[in-house]
């Protein structure tokens, strides 16, 4: 079942391609996502009144093709897993004809706001959620393992603009900053990326950059190490 919502892709969504971005598409999933949770009365403030938030853990997205500019779309999120601490939830596109344009698997923590820890699930974080049956996809391994023999690239700050209303950068923004370091005009058709520390507004992030059978893999590290996300790009086979 999920829950769904259509929309039209806008130019403002596409490359230079004219086709919807990589990060656009995340987007709309984590606005379908923001859109379920509003309508079951578990959004951003209901939550905020618990001391609760959800943060992202993992994406793993396959994409089958990206839709056109002023091509209608629809977008389902189906939570198929609520556990401990832990949220599950699959996504897919389509168009308005049933064709399957990605599908993705993502994994969430809930977290105490003020403990700043994972918080385990009650019965009232459960209320209005239904369960759905979990995608036929497949499953890739949520660990991105550090790559073999990875260049250092350039270090930068975080500005303004890579932050949300959170006040950290936002979990679409690793991935603008991440497809910097693929090649000009290529085409990704799987992506995972792995989230493991919150950035703010200042950080300084040096990233890692490997390339391997296809596979770009871009790490960024906080000066001393630190690991703060990891995306893991497969390029299309035509482009090889």
């Amino acid at each position: 079942m999920g829950y769904s919502f259509d929309s039209r892709v806008r130019f403002s969504e596409t490359g230079t391609d004219q086709k919807l971005t990589l990060p656009a598409m995340l987007d709309y999933f984590q606005d379908c996502c923001t859109f379920q949770v509003d309508s079951i009365h578990q959004g951003i403030k209901e939550l905020a009144a618990r001391n609760r938030v959800w943060v992202l853990n993992s994406w793993q997205v396959i994409i089958n093709r990206y839709p056109e500019v002023g091509e209608n779309i629809r977008i389902t999120t189906l939570p198929y897993k609520l556990s401990r601490c832990f949220g599950h939830r699959n996504f897919k596109m389509e168009t308005q004809e049933g064709e399957i344009l990605s599908v993705a698997n993502s994994l969430w923590t809930n977290l105490d706001i003020k403990e700043g820890r994972p918080a385990r699930l009650t019965e009232e974080d459960l209320r209005g959620y239904v369960m759905d049956e979990k995608l036929d996809m497949p499953y890739s391994k949520r660990k991105i393992l550090p790559p073999e023999n990875a260049r250092e690239e350039e270090p930068f700050a975080i500005q303004k603009h890579h932050l949300d209303a959170n006040h950290h950068v936002n979990n679409c923004q690793y991935i603008w900053m991440a497809m910097d370091y693929l090649p000009e005009g290529c085409s990704t058709v799987e992506m995972r990326a792995e989230y493991h520390k919150q950035a703010f507004l200042g950080d300084l992030f040096c990233p890692m950059v490997a390339e391997k059978d296809g596979i770009i893999t871009v790490m960024f590290r906080s000066k001393t190490g630190e690991l703060y996300a990891s995306a893991e790009f497969t390029l299309s086979a035509k482009e090889l």
